[in-house]
């Protein structure tokens, strides 16, 4: 690839808008739900599923349950996402965003991944 394309393409790729996000993953075997918030919601799903194949995956329950039921058995969603250009504070305003959903949806117990907190 000669350097002139090269550059365009770097150019393009800084023009893509990215968005932050609030994402659920609903276990349809157990309709048990696990919620993440994160900066980048760019091909997260794939990410999160790479994760969960390996192994690797941060939620112990979620990580058993996709031994255990496999891939088809999850449905990814996101609840909310946002344009990041006009964020000052990303990190913190997905923190909120995640505060606001697991409040809502209390995915806690029989009805989701996390552990309540204390």
């Amino acid at each position: 690839m000669d350097k002139s394309r090269r550059k365009e393409l770097q150019e393009e790729y800084k023009e893509l808008k990215t968005y932050m996000g609030v994402i659920q993953i609903t276990n349809r075997s157990n309709g048990k739900i696990y919620i993440d918030a994160y900066p980048n919601l760019k091909n997260k799903w794939l990410t999160i599923q790479m994760q969960l194949d390996a192994g690797r995956f941060a939620n112990s329950g979620l990580q058993k349950d996709w031994k255990e039921h496999g891939k088809d058995s999850f449905v990814f969603e996101v609840l909310e996402q946002k344009d990041t250009t006009d964020i000052a504070d990303i990190r913190w305003e997905t923190k909120q965003m995640e505060k606001r959903w697991l409040e809502k949806l209390q995915p806690y117990g029989d009805k989701g991944y996390h552990k309540p907190k204390v």
